[in-house]
């Protein structure tokens, strides 16, 4: 067997560690020699309504109440190109219809001249219309980007639900989409101190700012001992709300005939009138309320009669069925179109508050008639409207899964 020698050991290992460290070097030289080029910002223009501003500038201004869009482009624009928006487009908007305190802004170019190349109106926090007045000119509408935000709110009822959102700094508009989501199933009139309530919604943001809340997604109301459920969920088409069994919210009837507002007096057999000054029976519910708050049909009808009743003053009546029949009276006036005759839907204004007839301040005596015979309106119950289809529930299911994942938190 062949012995290699120290000698030779030595000089192979000193040409390998000589051959790795000139490869390290060349290495370390290419790499000083050749830095990384760094990258070019890639520029991007701003963008308002849709359109680049490349070139060009925008202002803002808001349409003042004694403004037209005569006086509002006059110093902008000829008098032709604005009588050709007002008489040429009306089918796209009407120039009629520009609101004061809505904004509007013009697109102008970045030069001496300083023309005005397009103008924008903001029919609301979303939509808007577009007049281009470049070459040739151009109408047309668009919307806003809208970004959604899910939110959580809760609150527990001391004196009212419109207390309880005050006191923790929670919009009034979810209170009213709160009411109408549980209109047939909660007593807001009856709340009682200790109800509790917890609800999912989004909220609307339009150019970063908060336009509103667009819907609730669920909710939990705990109200006299008991726990009141929903969930949005969409079905054929249409938008409802429904119980965690699937059963609709929605009723034949509305609980109450209007909102937010104070019961003065009950359902009784006998009570001192307060003109009168003797007792009588009083079989209705009385709703203390301002002067012209609308007052609402319980449900889908026919009006049977609508004008001035004696001590009742200005009275609607509706029949809703075979069995029951609604009446509203002390109104201050009529909503339009409400006549003997008319059809109402439920919720539909029928009429406003007030004090017309025997009355000695402004309310709306309801009353609810089962069969010809008065019942009482706080102790109404409606059956239900169409559950979660059959095909749907699995669907169903899961949106009610997904959502206590938050409410039973």
């Amino acid at each position: 067997m062949r012995i290699i020698s120290l000698r030779t050991v030595a000089v192979i290992a000193l040409f390998t560690v000589l051959i790795i460290t000139g490869i390290i070097g060349i290495l370390l030289f290419y790499h000083r020699e050749m830095p990384v080029k760094p990258v070019e910002p890639v520029y991007a223009p701003p963008v308002a309504y849709g359109i680049r501003l490349d070139s060009m500038s925008i202002t803002y201004g808001s349409v003042a109440s004694d403004q037209n869009l005569s006086s509002i482009l006059a110093s902008h624009v000829s008098g032709e190109i604005i009588d050709r928006i007002a008489k040429g487009y009306t089918q796209i908007f009407d120039v009629r219809k520009l609101k004061a305190g809505n904004r509007y802004a013009r697109i102008i170019s970045r030069d001496s001249l300083q023309r005005t190349l397009y103008f924008i109106y903001e029919i609301n926090p979303i939509d808007f219309v577009v007049f281009d007045l470049r070459d040739s000119l151009k109408v047309y509408k668009s919307r806003k980007l809208v970004t959604r935000l899910v939110r959580t709110a809760t609150g527990t009822i001391k004196t009212s639900l419109w207390g309880c959102f005050l006191e923790n700094r929670l919009d009034v508009n979810l209170g009213l989409a709160l009411s109408d989501v549980y209109a047939w199933t909660v007593d807001f009139y009856g709340l009682q101190k200790g109800d509790h309530f917890k609800v999912i919604y989004e909220e609307l943001f339009v150019d970063g700012r908060l336009i509103g809340i667009d819907r609730i997604l669920a909710s939990k109301f705990h109200n006299n001992g008991q726990d009141f459920y929903a969930y949005q969920f969409d079905q054929e088409g249409k938008s409802a709300y429904f119980d965690e069994k699937g059963q609709s919210l929605q009723r034949s009837f509305l609980k109450a005939p209007l909102k937010f507002s104070r019961i003065s007096s009950r359902f009784t057999r006998s009570r001192m009138h307060p003109i009168l000054r003797i007792p009588r029976p009083h079989f209705g519910v009385d709703y203390s309320a301002p002067k012209g708050t609308p007052v609402m049909a319980l449900g889908n009808g026919r009006v049977t009669e609508a004008g001035f009743k004696g001590g009742y003053g200005r009275f609607i009546a509706i029949r809703h069925n075979t069995v029951y029949t609604t009446t509203y009276a002390h109104l201050s006036g009529f909503a339009k179109g409400i006549r003997a005759g008319a059809t109402v839907n439920q919720g539909q204004v029928i009429g406003y508050v007030g004090s017309s007839g025997l009355s000695t301040g402004p309310h709306l005596d309801f009353r609810v008639y089962r069969n010809g015979s008065p019942t009482n309106p706080l102790k109404l119950e409606s059956p239900p409207s169409r559950p979660v289809n059959t095909a749907d529930v699995p669907r169903f299911r899961a949106v009610v899964t997904r959502m206590n994942g938050e409410l039973l938190k």
